[in-house]
């Protein structure tokens, strides 16, 4: 996760960070990627039912009953876990989670034992009165999918008419004042749709907007045929700095990231450098706290079954079962050779992975995407879009700089 707005538009410094000690149990939820320690935020796929057939769905959700859900009572017993080992935040998740009739209960628990409760939505069933509940209950923020347009979002959600509940179901959160946020997942099919999202932001009073790069897997595999090539993910990088910049510069600052391509993090400090390399130095401060992709690490995955996977996306690999074993002895088991290999990922990359200068600042990006494409999870991810003199060194002011 790249804050751009963050990043490149100064809202974070150095300071702000240091004065927590960079200490998880201290940072404020928008300082968490900062952390030291990386306790993991934890991403429970607590169904895999959804209402809706969209098209990248990494879950492959669908509308029918799935057996082997954990029970209220086991995602409990996940939660008070989960508290006691200190991770931070909880990502109730599907599916779509607003289909399990017990996850206001659910999120209610988390928030009574100390974590941020989060939702992950398609926004089709936030209702004002379901809104005013998460309201009341204290959750930290709902996130709801939206892939631009009307008929764009209808067309990749499966669902005439899903584009007109979303919007009410954000409008709802917004009027009883939860933070709410909208993701978009970038491809050739709705890229051009990026200014359109930025002027939705504005206009509906939207304080955050992320925006994913795609990662191929579930439903998602179907697409990488769409996914953009390196020149036009920068242009779309380079569209979400200036947009980015352009609402801070009128006094409508919003919170802009870029989701799963840790490459945005150098290219962003690439493009500082030559505009304000006095910021540009704070931003490579802020990326090395930030350290790159963190699966397995600062982030985990605990699916509707129980199993524990290394992050919501990579579900070749299991770590053990929540119902046999606590996830916070699963996720420090030692014994576990390629989960202890995630932590420190860097030392395992291969190829021109392993000779970038920008991996101590990007820890191979996605191995899921690597393993999804080549086989190998150590390969070199094929999304970075850095050219060879990217990753190899640049010149700033008639010298060599390194990172």
């Amino acid at each position: 996760m790249i804050g751009i707005s963050k990043l490149y538009c100064g809202a974070v410094e150095p300071s702000d960070v240091l004065r927590y000690g960079r200490d998880t149990g201290r940072l404020p939820s928008h300082l968490l990627q900062f952390s030291a320690d990386k306790r993991p935020v934890v991403v429970w796929n607590m169904t895999r039912r959804c209402n809706l057939r969209c098209r990248h769905c990494y879950a492959g959700a669908r509308d029918v009953p799935f057996p082997g859900e954990l029970t209220t009572a086991e995602g409990k017993a996940l939660i008070t876990d989960l508290a006691a080992f200190g991770s931070p935040v909880i990502l109730f998740s599907g599916g779509e989670p607003l289909m399990r009739p017990d996850l206001a209960e659910l999120a209610q628990f988390a928030v009574g034992k100390g974590l941020r409760a989060v939702v992950s939505t398609n926004g089709t069933l936030l209702s004002r009165e379901l809104a005013k509940t998460f309201s009341h209950i204290g959750l930290s923020y709902i996130g709801v999918s939206l892939d631009g347009i009307e008929e764009t979002h209808d067309r990749f959600r499966g669902v005439p008419g899903a584009y007109e509940q979303t919007m009410k179901g954000i409008r709802n959160c917004r009027d009883v004042g939860i933070k709410v946020g909208v993701r978009f997942t970038m491809n050739r099919r709705n890229a051009d749709e990026i200014p359109f999202m930025f002027d939705l932001i504005e206009k509906e009073s939207i304080p955050r907007i992320c925006f994913y790069h795609l990662v191929y897997t579930g439903r998602g595999s179907s697409l990488i045929r769409d996914d953009l090539t390196a020149e036009e993910t920068r242009e779309v990088m380079d569209l979400i700095m200036d947009r980015t910049k352009d609402l801070f510069d009128r006094g409508l600052p919003r919170e802009v990231l870029t989701v799963d391509n840790h490459a945005d993090g150098p290219y962003l400090y690439l493009r500082l450098l030559k505009e304000d390399p006095g910021r540009a130095a704070e931003v490579m401060a802020l990326l090395r706290m930030n350290e790159g992709n963190s699966s397995g690490n600062g982030i985990g995955c605990v699916s509707w079954d129980g199993e524990v996977y290394a992050d919501q996306f990579w579900r070749s690999l299991s770590f053990g079962n929540v119902r046999i074993r606590a996830f916070s002895e699963i996720w420090t088991d030692r014994s576990n050779e390629l989960l202890m290999k995630l932590k420190n990922k860097k030392h395992y990359v291969k190829g021109r992975c392993a000779r970038c200068r920008w991996l101590d600042v990007c820890a191979g990006n996605l191995r899921t995407r690597a393993e999804s494409v080549t086989g190998d999870l150590w390969a070199p991810d094929p999304a970075c879009y850095l050219t060879d003199g990217e990753i190899g060194g640049y010149v700033s002011a008639g010298k060599e700089d390194r990172p």
